[in-house]
């Protein structure tokens, strides 16, 4: 089998890699949010309690997910790190355990989901039919859970090797399958069958999901970083599936730490009632569009950096990232506008109910203050994981998403006001106390790592370097 080539990010114009890199990544996040915004639109046709108990069982299943993208990362700056040192033979053996690592991981998350779901969704939710919903919704989703494990696992060989186009791809059939999928399995067809309601949202995540876990499995076998693979690559090594775990864990509970500052929020919102939760649904799914272009940069950072890291030629790493803060701003100010003026619409496009709309506005205008500081919190991230320190990842979710949100909802709503508002405003302060502290945090690290984050040692240089 012809191997297809990895991309050499340590050589040629840093704009143009972005380019290469950023834009099927950022198109691959549109398709993956649109696939989510489908759910909602279809739950939406049903009820108010179908979409909050859609936003509540996705919340809890994110907790799963969550290991997947830590290992995604962990495997993009391991074996990127691998590459860049031109270390083909370490670079095969990380990519093929961190396939097993999925494996083996997927089968231990399967186990926990099914236990542990139905607590989790009852701790955020009050009884009623939006809590039946999700609890319905997640013990169904949990099937999915090796999909995605696997597939973000086999992407972070791919990305390292400066392939973001096998994903994108994947995600695009998957938000096509989950158009058709959707009213299928929900309302079934007139006349012939009557559809399974509700639970059709989850069953139609597994089947398009276990699509793309299959073609990102084929993908990566068909490149080079598996060129001479073989079977013993794949058995259990403890060694190296302790780098695997030093790099994901970091970064996977950074997203858990994400995930339980939004169950704080869904706790704080459930007495404002269930409007407010559908609200918050809503918004964040909107959100992640208008961050889409973020997304895609810092996706595309990560590998560059790390190949780059690993060449030891600092002088690029500084180069990539200062970049990708200036393009990554640029989108900003043209979207940040738009979220403001467009509130209304875009929550009009997936609900009718007057309550949530009018809710969902005031969360996007805060939001549209606030997506420059994420901005900068994304670019950060990837920059630690490329350097191969997620720790301070950890740390720094742990300030913003672990104590922040917490801390500073509570204090608004005790102190301030007891409105929907005083929640906003405390998402808002642990986002922009969490730049402080990451902005210390990055100068910090790369002056350890590669003698400064503005200036230090040039390092190695290639010969278009």
């Amino acid at each position: 089998m012809k191997r297809r080539a990895q991309i050499d990010l340590t050589e040629g114009p840093m704009l143009g890699h972005f380019r290469t890199l950023a834009i099927p990544a950022a198109l691959g996040m549109i398709f993956n949010t649109l696939y989510n915004m489908v759910d909602i639109y279809f739950a939406g046709r049903l009820d108010t309690d179908a979409q909050a108990g859609l936003s509540i069982g996705f919340m809890v299943f994110f907790v799963y997910v969550a290991f997947g993208f830590g290992l995604g990362s962990g495997t993009s700056a391991l074996v990127g790190g691998a590459i860049g040192a031109k270390n083909k033979a370490q670079a095969r053996h990380l990519a093929a355990q961190a396939i097993s690592f999925a494996v083996l991981l997927s089968a231990a998350l399967m186990l926990l989901g099914l236990v542990l779901s139905p607590a989790l969704v009852a701790f955020i939710s009050e009884p009623g039919p939006y809590r039946e919903a999700a609890t319905r919704y997640l013990l169904l989703l949990t099937f999915a859970v090796p999909a995605f494990i696997v597939a973000y696992a086999c992407n972070g060989s791919l990305q390292a090797q400066g392939d973001t186009k096998s994903m994108t791809r994947a995600l695009f059939v998957a938000f096509l399958a989950n158009i058709v999928l959707n009213p299928l399995l929900i309302f079934g067809i007139p006349g012939i069958w009557g559809g399974i309601g509700f639970d059709g949202l989850a069953i139609s995540t597994v089947i398009s999901q276990a699509g793309v876990m299959a073609f990102l499995i084929w993908r990566v076998f068909a490149s080079e970083v598996l060129d001479d693979v073989s079977r013993a690559d794949f058995v259990p090594n403890v060694a190296c599936f302790k780098s695997i775990a030093a790099q994901m864990l970091p970064s996977s509970f950074s997203f858990q730490i994400m995930i339980i500052a939004g169950f704080v929020v869904q706790y704080a919102l459930k007495g404002f009632g269930g409007h407010a939760i559908a609200a918050y649904g809503i918004g964040l799914r909107v959100e992640q569009l208008v961050l889409l272009p973020v997304l895609g940069m810092s996706s595309s950072l990560l590998p560059i950096a790390a190949q780059n890291f690993g060449a030891e030629n600092y002088a690029r790493v500084r180069e990539a990232f200062f970049l990708s803060i200036r393009i990554a701003l640029i989108f900003m100010a043209v979207f940040c506008p738009l979220l403001w003026l467009g509130a209304d619409l875009a929550m009009g496009f997936f609900t009718d109910d007057p309550q949530v709309r009018a809710t969902g506005v005031t969360y996007l205008h805060v939001d549209s203050v606030l997506l420059p500081v994420y901005a900068m919190l994304f670019l950060i991230n990837a920059l630690l994981q490329a350097l191969k320190r997620p720790i301070f990842v950890l740390w720094i979710s742990l300030y913003r998403q672990g104590f922040g949100v917490a801390f500073f909802v509570w204090l608004y709503l005790s102190f301030v006001s007891s409105s929907v508002w005083s929640v906003w405003f405390g998402i808002g302060t642990s986002v922009v106390t969490g730049l402080i502290l990451s902005a210390a945090l990055a100068v910090h690290v790369s002056r350890q790592e590669m003698g400064g984050l503005w200036s230090g040692p040039a390092g190695k240089q290639t010969a278009a370097g």
